[in-house]
């Protein structure tokens, strides 16, 4: 009779949700949050001030400790939560986005599939702007079509959206650019670009108004170009790259190249193979921490907007990008090639 019931009891244990397994497993742990930016940078920026708020969201309140990653445009990031961290649900974080686009493109370096990943959301997607130092004698996009010599725009390395969008619209404006190449994170593209080295960047107006948040209400920086769908309220007189586009080819690939990728740039992920109980635990927690009126006020005082994406639109646009066609990919992948 006691081994009928022992056998009951292991029979009702094994139907229990698993959740319950996994909002025992959280409690006392710590979770590593991985950052492929710089400390400073946009990406940094958003990951701490969400670290802040979202134990709380996760059952067994673990704490969360942040690292930067850098290295290879957040390339060793991605890498590392795609084929070293431990697939147990204590380690998630985000990489550029835009390193999706390249995988689909084949660009060397990137030799494992995105797709294996789990995500978790984006907490905004990027509108892409390209901001001039006034030193550049560049304050409008006529200076720009005229300039005689090439203007410098910082980068971080192949398949990163700071180098891709200055490769697609000089390829789709036909822009004199030349592309400095190298940098950890968007911070230090914008020291470089105070320091007199570059003429400037083009990068997300979520992160680069923080920035140059001095700098571009003294007038020291000019927003000159949008790479957008459509015109951000603060910007009403400075074209979008899509109206100056000469062909429709041109807009196909400013769109495929730039703006399309632009809603995943800021892509958190955890593991391939994390258990999926811990992997919707960490999905809720990520989305519920958006809208944590601790985690509001913080992102509203430090000037962050808050535009997300759940980890499954995250997925829909990923796997979107595998699925562009032939002629495309080629083309993309022409224009972003290393020269």
């Amino acid at each position: 009779m006691k081994m009928k019931f022992r056998h009951y009891l292991v029979a009702i244990f094994l139907l229990l949700p698993g959740s319950l397994c996994a909002d025992d497993f959280y409690k006392g742990k710590t979770i590593r949050v991985i950052v492929g930016g710089s400390a400073g940078g946009g990406f940094d920026i958003y990951t701490r001030a969400m670290a802040r708020h979202m134990g709380k969201h996760i059952p067994g309140n673990p704490a969360l400790v942040v690292e930067n990653m850098t290295g290879a445009g957040t390339l060793i990031a991605a890498k590392y939560l795609h084929s070293s961290a431990k697939p147990d649900g204590l380690s998630f974080g985000m990489f550029n986005g835009a390193l999706i686009l390249g995988r689909v493109l084949g660009m060397k370096g990137i030799d494992f599939d995105m797709r294996e990943l789990e995500f978790l959301g984006v907490p905004v997607q990027d509108s892409t702007v390209c901001a001039l130092r006034k030193e550049s004698g560049v304050t409008n996009m006529d200076q720009w079509f005229a300039s005689k010599t090439p203007i410098k725009l910082g980068g971080l390395s192949p398949g990163n959206s700071t180098s891709d969008v200055a490769r697609i619209i000089g390829a789709s404006l036909g822009l004199p650019i030349q592309l400095v190449e190298g940098y950890k994170g968007t911070n230090e593209i914008r020291l470089a670009a105070d320091a007199g080295e570059l003429h400037g960047s083009c990068w997300a107006w979520e992160t680069l108004k923080i920035a140059w948040s001095e700098a571009i209400p003294a007038g020291d920086v000019n927003i000159v170009l949008q790479v957008t769908a459509k015109k951000l309220p603060n910007f009403p007189n400075v074209p979008l790259a899509l109206d100056l586009a000469k062909s429709e080819e041109a807009r196909q690939l400013l769109k495929a190249g730039a703006i399309d990728p632009a809603a995943i740039v800021r892509v958190y992920v955890t593991t391939p193979r994390t258990p999926k109980d811990r992997l919707e635990i960490l999905r809720k927690a990520f989305a519920d921490t958006l809208t944590d009126p601790g985690f509001v006020a913080e992102a509203k005082k430090a000037k962050l907007d808050i535009n997300p994406l759940s980890g499954e639109e995250v997925k829909k646009i990923v796997d979107g990008l595998f699925k562009l066609p032939p002629s495309m990919v080629s083309k993309l992948a022409k224009t972003l090639a290393v020269k």
